[in-house]
Order: structure tokens, then sequence, then C-alpha cells
């Protein structure tokens, strides 16, 4: 009987042709993660990997760095990606409880190195096989493992990413499941490093796990081939109470990214937050609502989302993300949120801490939850007046079911390119557009001059 990962290898190997839906996705899903991998290149978490490699790093190397210069393929993805995750503007896909673009395009832009030049139709082929993996291995643990406290952008993610990248590397079966058994002794990361640099770094050593475990497994090392579904393997250690298993696992004809896609975010900030500001942005926008005309507000959200925003009175713009506190308020306040609202100085501005008391949060009771996929997040709004209104979303701006215009996609892609300081063109965001029809991806060829705003070196 095959094993699960030899399940998942055949799948993607099997899978030779993508319908232009399934492309023209999995393109807008690597320009928004470029674009917040841009953003992310000046972030803290980002200058504290350069500071503590600076030697790997001064020796350069084959793969290009968003930061400029080069490094091993290794240290690229690590770095890159930690830049992707870093604002927590970069994409989610529900299937894996992942963000999972923001591991496997860096991941897969690491092995674009110097005089190895792919298609950017390979290039979106590997990441289609990855997004599939992903999805796969997160069919068997989720939302058990998510709930029980791992992040499964480091977790699951690294064992889908490894499989994109195996693809993009010409890896036979026995090579892919390979390289996913390597990733999975790999995985790791808590959910509770929420709020700090360690969180973007998640998604950093998820796509070094991923070039490394491939690296690894084409030179001949190898691990169980049942390593997801044996005793003292992923799902006994992982998976949690609930966990389900892969009994049920199938693969359909459509690809995952045409079925449920992945959610491109509107705002930059921990994605528990969203749903409920855009009901709250909807109310003010249906109702006229003034900040003085309102006495209190209280948003229920699920369980994992209050576990998730652990931080009502942030300190600083890390922890600001994950506050449904600080979110809501300038959310509210401003009309929009933008990477520019998270910063030391905004973070304190006296009419968003006044605002802020205001906001309660509670959650769903594990019995509501019980054998449900998704419950609404409401936000419910108590007037001076006496009024009270209430608005639920079940799905957030830049989901399947509520998607993003490509002219909110260049807006969104023109503020990474600002606060990552690159010339804010849109030739830039059209050029990156066109990424299927390149036939010569790699990191010495124009592509990666678009991402780094310099020629190569």
């Amino acid at each position: 009987m095959a094993t699960i990962l030899r399940k998942i290898a055949e799948q993607l190997l099997s899978r030779t042709t993508f319908s232009d839906l399934a492309m023209d996705r999995a393109r807008d899903a690597a320009v928004d993660t470029i674009g917040c991998m841009i953003a992310g290149s000046g972030d803290e978490s980002v200058a504290a990997l350069t500071r503590a490699f600076e030697g790997e790093i001064a020796g350069g190397g084959e793969a290009r760095l968003v930061t400029g210069g080069s490094a091993s393929p290794s240290f690229a993805a690590l770095i890159n990606a930690t830049a992707a995750h870093a604002l927590d503007f970069d994409d989610n896909f529900h299937p894996a409880r992942a963000h999972a673009s923001a591991v496997l395009v860096p991941a897969l832009l690491a092995v674009l190195t110097r005089g190895k030049a792919t298609s950017g139709r390979r290039f979106l082929e590997a990441y289609l096989a990855g997004l599939e993996a992903q999805a796969a291995v997160g069919f068997g643990v989720n939302p058990s493992h998510y709930n029980r406290g791992w992040h499964a952008t480091a977790t699951v993610g690294s064992i889908g990413a490894a499989a994109g990248v195996a693809r993009l590397l010409g890896a036979d079966e026995n090579g892919l499941v390979a390289a996913m058994s390597l990733a999975a002794s790999f995985a790791c990361g808590p959910k509770g490093q929420f709020g700090t640099t360690a969180k973007p770094l998640h998604a950093g050593i998820a796509a070094r796990n991923a070039v490394d475990a491939v690296r690894m497994a084409l030179a001949g090392m190898s691990g169980r081939p049942d390593i997801l579904e044996r005793p003292q393997g992923f799902l006994d250690l992982f998976g949690g109470d609930n966990a389900k298993g892969w009994e049920d696992l199938t693969f359909d004809e459509e690809h995952i990214i045409e079925s449920r896609g992945v959610v491109t975010k509107r705002h930059p900030c921990c994605a528990s937050t969203h749903r409920a500001i855009d009901a709250l942005l909807d109310l003010k926008q249906e109702h006229g609502l003034l900040a003085g005309d309102i006495a209190g507000m209280e948003t229920k959200v699920g369980i994992s989302a209050v576990r998730n925003l652990a931080y009502p009175n942030p300190a600083d713009e890390m922890q600001a993300r994950f506050s449904m506190q600080y979110c809501l308020a300038t959310a509210f306040l401003k009309g929009s949120l933008s990477l520019s609202d998270f910063t030391r100085q905004e973070i304190e501005r006296p009419e968003i801490r006044e605002f802020m008391p205001r906001i309660e949060m509670q959650s769903y009771s594990a019995e509501e939850e019980k054998g449900v996929e998704r419950l609404p997040h409401v936000v419910t709004v108590t007037m001076r007046d006496g009024r009270i209104l209430n608005k639920s979303r079940l799905h957030a701006k830049g989901s399947l079911e509520a998607p993003m215009s490509v002219h909110e996609r260049e807006v969104k892609f023109m503020d990474c390119l600002r606060w990552g300081n690159r010339n804010v063109s849109g030739a830039a965001f059209l050029q990156l557009r066109g990424l299927a029809d390149s036939e010569n991806l790699s990191g010495d060829g124009p592509f990666w001059s678009l991402i780094t705003g310099h020629q190569s070196p």
C-alpha cells in the first residue's frame, strides 16, 4: 500500500497540465509575495538575520537576496522568506492553515541560481505543486494541528515547499518522497512566538528547510516514506487530539488553487483581524459612523483567532499587528490600514489609544466550533444613543469569495514598493504579471533587477 508521501508525489508528477485560471492565480500569488518580500526587506527581523550571518553573506553565493547581494541558496531562502512574512502582509492558504506563498515563492527563487535558468511557466507549475502538497499534508492534521499551537507555516509549509522545490529541480518520485520526508524532520514552530520577530523567521526557516531537504534528497539522503502516518511520525506527534489523518484524502482534477484559492491580504496585519476589520468598515460606510457616537464595540471570533491576537495593549509595531484593539481602532479612525500604520510612532497616537479600550473581543465556544469548518466573525457596535448595530463576515476581502481587483492588487504592490524604498512605478507590477511568459528566470537575469532595484552584481 502506497504511503501518504508517495501518494502526494504521484499526484504532483501526474499533474502535467494546468488551467489558465490556475496559472493566473499562481502568478497573482507570486507577484503579491514578491511585493511583500520587497516591503519586508528593511524590517528588523531581516536586519537581525543579516547581522547574524554577516560572514556567510559577505562571501556571496549563487542565489540573490532581496536586500541586495547574494548568498547560498539556503541563506537566500532564509532571508527572503523572512522578508516576505516580516510585515504579515503576505497571503493565507486555508487548506494548510499556513502562509503558503511566503515560504514557497522565496524557496523557489532561491534555487534560481546564476546560470541555471528556468521558464516562468515552470516556476509557476512548481509553485502549484508545492501548494497542492501543503494542502494534502494539512488535510490530515488541521485544524487540530493549528489549534494545538503549531504555526503551520513552519511545519506544513516546510514539507509542502520541499515538494515544490523538488518539482522545480526535476526530482523523480523517490526524490520527492525523500525531500518531503526529510522536511518533516525539520518541521517546527510554536504560535506562542506570534508578535515577535521569531514569527516571520518561521517562514524563513521553512523555506530554508525546503531547499536543504531537496538538496540532501538529491544527494542521496533519505527518510521514511511513511513518516506522516506511522507511529512516532508527523500525525502522531503534531496532529493533536482531533486530527483525522489521510484516510479520506483525495485529489480533484481541479487544482486546489481553483477550488479554494489563496487569500490575498488587504490589511498588513494578522489575518485573524481581517474579517472583523472588514465588517467594521462595512458598518462605518453603511451608517456613517463617527468615533464620538460609539460607546463600545465587541468582536466575536474563533478560538484560534483569540489566541493569535494576544496583545490588547501593544508595545511595538510587531505586537500591534496581533492586536484586535489596535487594528480595529486604527482602521475605523483612518478608514483603512496601510504599512505606515505599523510604526513605533503611529501605535502611540493619542486618538487611537483613547479608542482602543472601547473594543472587546470574545471567542466562540468549543461546542459552537465543533464540526464546523468556518464561522463568521461578528462585530457588534453599541451607540451612545442606545442603538446596537451588527455585522458579520464569513470571508475576508481578498478571498475567493470577495476577491481583490487587479487595481487593488496594484495599489497594494505600490504600497509595498514605497515601503521597501523602491522606485514606485506601475512598470514593475506589469512586468511581473508577465511572469508566465518569461523564458529566462535566473539569478543573473533581468527578473531579479525588478525585485532588488539593481542590476545583477
